[in-house]
């Protein structure tokens, strides 16, 4: 119910923050305290409570990143990953929307600085998540990979979204990454998907403008389409 309500657009929420009333806030708040004392086993066991829960999570990642961030942001990341894995389409692209907008955040307000003015409000706990789990962004850039390089999927476009913010983040984790990758497929087939992934960033600037993220989508579909075609 909640989720719905956010994405319909019925409600101009932010005229809550805007007369100091804290009835969103708190109910997010008891919403996510709610959500987080489930077990994530069991929401991946439960395809009704999943498809919920992840359709939320894209919904206050898209809307209420900033409350989302000063909430629960590695419990958030640590189950995006699992939905990423899932064969309901519907799941995987939900944790892929949330990532992207969880990473754009980041890249945006930590990586770039923001606009030089005032930091956006959740980027110091932002910034801290991730340094207390440094893990967190290339563990789920790694899922992403296997998913979309080595699996079946019919969501490629929706997966890939968010693999250009995770990339820019940190340039150096994604080279230590491709190598992770590379060095787990057989020895005869390394030298072709190491040529393949060259050429992924190849004119692709260093910023999530639209016509910037799109070249990279459409890079890595002929990435894929070309790796794939000699497996």
């Amino acid at each position: 119910m909640l989720a719905r309500s956010m994405s319909g657009n019925y409600v101009n929420f932010g005229v809550f923050g805007l007369y100091g009333d804290p009835a969103l806030k708190d109910a997010l708040e008891m919403t996510f305290k709610l959500v987080m004392s489930i077990p994530l086993y069991d929401i991946m066991a439960f395809r009704k409570l999943s498809r919920a829960y992840f359709s939320l999570l894209e919904v206050l990642a898209h809307s209420q990143t900033t409350i989302l961030v000063m909430q629960t942001t590695i419990l958030a990341m640590q189950s995006m990953e699992a939905g990423l894995k899932c064969l309901d389409v519907a799941i995987s692209s939900s944790c892929a929307s949330a990532v992207d907008n969880l990473a754009g955040f980041y890249f945006r307000n930590v990586v770039k600085g923001g606009d030089g003015m005032s930091p956006q409000a959740g980027t110091r706990q932002m910034a801290e998540h991730i340094r207390v789990a440094p893990h967190l962004f290339p563990e789920v850039l790694k899922t992403l990979f296997e998913v979309v390089l080595f699996e079946e999927c019919s969501n490629q476009w929706a997966l890939s979204r968010p693999m250009l913010s995770l990339i820019l983040i940190n340039e150096q984790i994604y080279n230590d990454l491709k190598a992770q990758i590379i060095a787990s497929q057989a020895p005869d087939r390394q030298a072709h998907l190491s040529s393949c992934l060259d050429k992924l960033v190849t004119d692709v600037d260093r910023n999530l403008d639209s016509k910037n993220r799109d070249k990279f989508t459409q890079t890595l579909t002929v990435v894929r389409h070309e790796y794939r075609s000699k497996s």
